[in-house]
């Protein structure tokens, strides 16, 4: 059975619930969470997603990503992907939230109302390689600059959040 996505208004109102692919096909706006998993020298780990994934295939992006299920809090939604794709979990605090439309190259389009979640972590993930292709861990500033010079080698949500919510993630 096709995962159903949260359909919402731009207050983050609930009106809906649509399958995933429908939803990135008519890009009707539905909840999404993105996580940032740190480690004590402040770098990010950073994913780059399998191969097999049905957009942005090996383009690199934040730890992990996805969309909440219906009654299912950002914070739990965060934690149960952390583990699905990357094989732990962590604590995870809501740090902040923005509306992004991005189309891609095969018809579909992200347009989603993004919930962004911080946590810690200091041990070596166990991927899923089905999920994810390779992970590293990257100080901001680092990825940052790379954006800069290799936006295409990374994810649109991952660039729309470095580009707009960079002092906050500084301070997360």
């Amino acid at each position: 059975m096709e995962e159903l996505v949260v359909l919402v208004d731009e207050k983050n109102n609930q009106i809906g619930l649509m399958p995933k692919m429908e939803a990135h096909e008519k890009a009707v706006l539905h909840r999404a969470f993105s996580v940032f998993v740190f480690n004590k020298k402040g770098e990010l780990m950073v994913q780059q997603r399998a191969a097999c994934k049905y957009h942005s295939p090996l383009l690199w992006t934040n730890t992990c990503c996805s969309h909440q299920r219906e009654g299912e809090s950002n914070v739990e939604a965060g934690r149960r992907r952390l583990q699905e794709e990357m094989g732990f979990t962590t604590d995870l605090k809501e740090v902040f939230s923005f509306i992004y439309k991005a189309p891609f190259d095969n018809g579909l389009t992200e347009h989603e109302f993004d919930f962004v979640l911080v946590g810690n972590f200091e041990d070596k993930p166990n991927i899923n390689k089905e999920e994810v292709e390779a992970y590293k861990w990257m100080s901001l500033q680092d990825v940052k600059k790379d954006i800069e010079n290799n936006p295409e080698i990374y994810t649109e949500w991952f660039k729309i959040i470095f580009d707009k919510s960079f002092d906050k993630l500084i301070n997360a």
